[in-house]
C-alpha cells in the first residue's frame, strides 16, 4: 500500500478522482437546484399565461358593463375540478368564477400590486390543495383582477419527474465517473511514458557505459531540465572516473619499473630470512601493481567479444600459474570437460577472471594443499581449496574493492576478487562463493 502512494501515477489518478468527484457533486447539485426552481418558475409562467388568456376574454356587454365570453377550450380545461380562477373588476366585484366557494374567498381580497401576488388555499373541492397568483392585467374591459391556480398534484407530478431525474443521474454519474477516470488512468500512463523511457535509459547506465547520455530531445517540457541536469552530473561523474583510472594506471605504470630492477637486485643477493622476507614482500607489490593495471584496463577499455573456449582459457591459465604456486608450496590441478565449452566474451577478461580466483586460492590454502580447477559442461569454472573457509556473512563482501577479511594472515589489496566480480558483470555471469564439503571454498564462475 505505502509503495503504491509513492507512485507518482497513482497520486495523479487520486488526486483527478478527488477533483472529479467534487465537479460531479457540485454540478449534480447545481442541476437538482436549478431543476426544481426552473419547474417553480414554469409553473408560475403557466399561471401567468392563463391569466393573461382569461383576461383575453373579458369584454364589455351594450350595457358598458364587463363580462367573460371564455372559449370552449378554456372552459373544459376548468371543468375537471384541477384548477381555478375568479376575475375581479377594479371594484371588487367578481365578474365570473370557476364556483361560488372561490368567488366567496377571493371577494375580500385586496387588489394585486405591480408583481403578481401568490396564495396557497385548502379545503377546497373535497380537501384539495391549490397554489396560484393574483395580478391585475389590462383587457378589452379595462383593468382586472385576476386568479388563477391549479392543484398540488400537478407540481406533485412535476417533483416526481424530477425526482426519477435525480435517481437516474445517482447511477449514471457514477458510472460515467468511473469511465471518465479509467480514460483518466489511461492518458497519465501515456503521459508518463516519456519519464519511463528515460528512467530505461538511465537504468543502462553504469561504470562500463559512462559515455551514454540521456537524449535531450523531444523531451516534455516538465522533465527536460531533469534530463540536462541528469546528463551534466554524468559529465561530471565520467570526467571524475577518467582522473581515477588514469592516476592508477599511471602510478601502477610508474611503479612497475624500479619494482622490476628491485626484484633483480634481490635475485642477485646471496640467500638469507631477511633476503627471503624481502623478496616475498616485493612479489606482494608486484602482484599488487599487476592488479591495478587490470582495474585499470578493464574500466577503460570496451571489452569486444567472440565465441571463447572455456576449457583451453582455464587449462592455460593453469599452466601460467602452476609454476608460481609450486614456489609458494601448493599444487593446481585441471579437470576438463569431455566436450567442447564455449561461451560468449573475450578470452583476455575471462583469464584474468580466472586467474585471480586461483592467485586468491593459492594464497589462502594451506601449505602442501592442491587446489582443484574444474570446467563445467554447464559452463562453469569452478576453484576449489582446503583453506579456511569464508564465513557465510562474507561471502558477498569479498567481492567488493579492497575489502579483506580479518584474521587470514594473508597481505593483499582485497582487488583480485573484485576484478573477477567486474569480469562476469560485464560478460552477463555471475561468481559465488560457496563452503567446499572437505573444508575450505569452492568459487564459481558461471558463464552464459
Amino acid at each position: 500500500m505505502h509503495r503504491g502512494f509513492n507512485s507518482l501515477q497513482v497520486r495523479l489518478a487520486l488526486r483527478l478522482a478527488i477533483l472529479f468527484i467534487g465537479a460531479t457533486a457540485l454540478i449534480f447539485g447545481t442541476l437538482a437546484y436549478r431543476a426544481y426552481e426552473t419547474a417553480g418558475s414554469l409553473n408560475d409562467r403557466e399561471l401567468s399565461l392563463r391569466a393573461e388568456d382569461l383576461a383575453g376574454s373579458v369584454r364589455l356587454d351594450d350595457t358598458g358593463k364587463p363580462h367573460a365570453e371564455l372559449p370552449l377550450s378554456l372552459i373544459r380545461a376548468y371543468s375537471a375540478g384541477s384548477a381555478l380562477y375568479a376575475i375581479r373588476a377594479p371594484d371588487g366585484r367578481v365578474i365570473v368564477a370557476t364556483s361560488p366557494s372561490f368567488a366567496d374567498r377571493v371577494r375580500g381580497w385586496p387588489a394585486p400590486g405591480e408583481d403578481p401576488s401568490y396564495f396557497h388555499l385548502s379545503g377546497l373541492n373535497g380537501g384539495t390543495d391549490y397554489y396560484g397568483l393574483n395580478i391585475a392585467l389590462d383587457s378589452a374591459a379595462g383593468p382586472l383582477w385576476v386568479s388563477v391556480a391549479q392543484a398540488g398534484e400537478a407540481n406533485t407530478l412535476v417533483r416526481s419527474l424530477l425526482w426519477e431525474f435525480g435517481t437516474d443521474l445517482t447511477w449514471i454519474i457514477p458510472l460515467f465517473t468511473l469511465i471518465t477516470l479509467a480514460i483518466g488512468v489511461i492518458a497519465i500512463r501515456g503521459g508518463l511514458k516519456p519519464v519511463k523511457a528515460v528512467a530505461a535509459m538511465a537504468a543502462a547506465i553504469g561504470p562500463e557505459a559512462t559515455s551514454v547520455r540521456l537524449h535531450e530531445k523531444n523531451r516534455p517540457t516538465e522533465i527536460a531540465p531533469l534530463v540536462h541536469a541528469i546528463n551534466h552530473a554524468l559529465d561530471r561523474l565520467d570526467k571524475g572516473f577518467a582522473v581515477q583510472r588514469q592516476f592508477t594506471a599511471n602510478a601502477a605504470h610508474e611503479l612497475r619499473t624500479p619494482l622490476a630492477i628491485i626484484t633483480a637486485a634481490l635475485d642477485s643477493l646471496p640467500g638469507t630470512s631477511e633476503l627471503a622476507s624481502l623478496k616475498r614482500d616485493v612479489a606482494r607489490m608486484n602482484r599488487m601493481v599487476e592488479q591495478l593495471l587490470r582495474v585499470a584496463r578493464l574500466d577503460a577499455i570496451s571489452l569486444e567479444m567472440d565465441a571463447v573456449d572455456l576449457e583451453t582459457v582455464a587449462c592455460e591459465m593453469v599452466a601460467a600459474i602452476a609454476p608460481w604456486a609450486v614456489t609458494q608450496g601448493r599444487a593446481v590441478a585441471f579437470t576438463g570437460c569431455d566436450r567442447a565449452v564455449t561461451t560468449v566474451g573475450n578470452a583476455l577478461a575471462i583469464g584474468d577472471a580466472i586467474r585471480n580466483v586461483v592467485e586468491n586460492a593459492v594464497l589462502y590454502a594451506p601449505h602442501g594443499d592442491e587446489i582443484e580447477v574444474r570446467v563445467g559442461s554447464d559452463r562453469t569454472v569452478s576453484v576449489a581449496d582446503h583453506g579456511p573457509g569464508i564465513p557465510a556473512n562474507d561471502r558477498e563482501r569479498i567481492f567488493d574493492r579492497f575489502w579483506r577479511g580479518k584474521g587470514t594472515g594473508v597481505e593483499g589489496a582485497g582487488l583480485g576478487l573484485s576484478i573477477t566480480h567486474d569480469i562476469m558483470v560485464r560478460h552477463g555471469g555471475s561468481v559465488q562463493a560457496y563452503e567446499n564439503q572437505g573444508g575450505g571454498t569452492i568459487v564459481v564462475l558461471a558463464f552464459p
